[in-house]
């Protein structure tokens, strides 16, 4: 009887416009917190002083979950933002990890090798859980790839230590082109996944006057100045 019954449902359900489950939105992308760096993830920032992953010119996050590094990146860009691991602050034979705004809104994560000044993009990309979206004249995104691998040339092991180089600049046709600046930043000594620091790095227009040379020219003029000539 109640097989019977479980059978009238379905067919009433059939006729009377039952609804059936649907599927779960799409969560939206969650924004990128800058207030744990230092503490549960490292962070670089790359900018005004006091800039956020919402500001700066170039960001970026790393953290350990479980059996991999989950990266959060973010520049001031409309085409594409990349971390690259090199053995060396050189950009040529580096692992690079991009994300690419193409022509139909969407922010894809690729894998390329640089060979030289050129960057070679390879089918093998060890990225999982990829998300990202164009905000705001913003490429944001977020990734995790394993920390070790199977040896391979094009894809390094995060256990290892490397110098970060940070580089974003336009794209065309979802394909990247030349970094916005000719000296992109580079992290000043290699980094560990297993050490968080936060880690900010003034832009050229904040570097006028922090050198030390500048700032004892501008003690000279003062006191120059002040004393006055003979």
């Amino acid at each position: 009887f109640l097989v019977f019954v479980f059978y009238l449902v379905i067919i009433y359900s059939d006729y009377t416009g039952y609804p059936f489950p649907t599927a779960p939105p799409v969560d939206p992308f969650a924004k990128i917190r800058v207030d744990d760096c230092g503490k549960t993830k490292g962070c670089f920032r790359y900018g005004k002083p006091g800039c956020n992953a919402e500001t700066c010119d170039y960001f970026l996050s790393y953290r350990r979950i479980g059996a991999d590094v989950e990266f959060e990146l973010s520049a001031d860009t409309d085409g594409w933002v990349a971390v690259g691991f090199s053995s060396d602050k050189k950009m040529g034979g580096d692992d690079v990890m991009a994300c690419v705004h193409d022509d139909n809104g969407r922010v894809r994560i690729q894998h390329f090798y640089n060979v030289g000044q050129w960057a070679k993009e390879i089918q093998r990309n060890p990225a999982r859980d990829e998300e990202g979206v164009f905000e705001n004249n913003r490429v944001t995104c977020r990734f995790k790839r394993p920390v070790y691998v199977p040896r391979e040339e094009t894809i390094v092991d995060l256990h290892l230590s490397w110098y970060y180089l940070f580089a974003w600049g336009p794209a065309i046709q979802g394909s990247i082109t030349r970094h916005d600046i000719d000296s992109p930043p580079v992290s000043e000594r290699v980094v560990s996944i297993y050490k968080y620091e936060d880690i900010f790095m003034p832009s050229a227009a904040y570097q006028t006057f922090s050198s030390p040379f500048c700032l004892l020219l501008i003690v000279a003029l003062t006191f120059y100045l002040l004393m006055g000539t003979p």
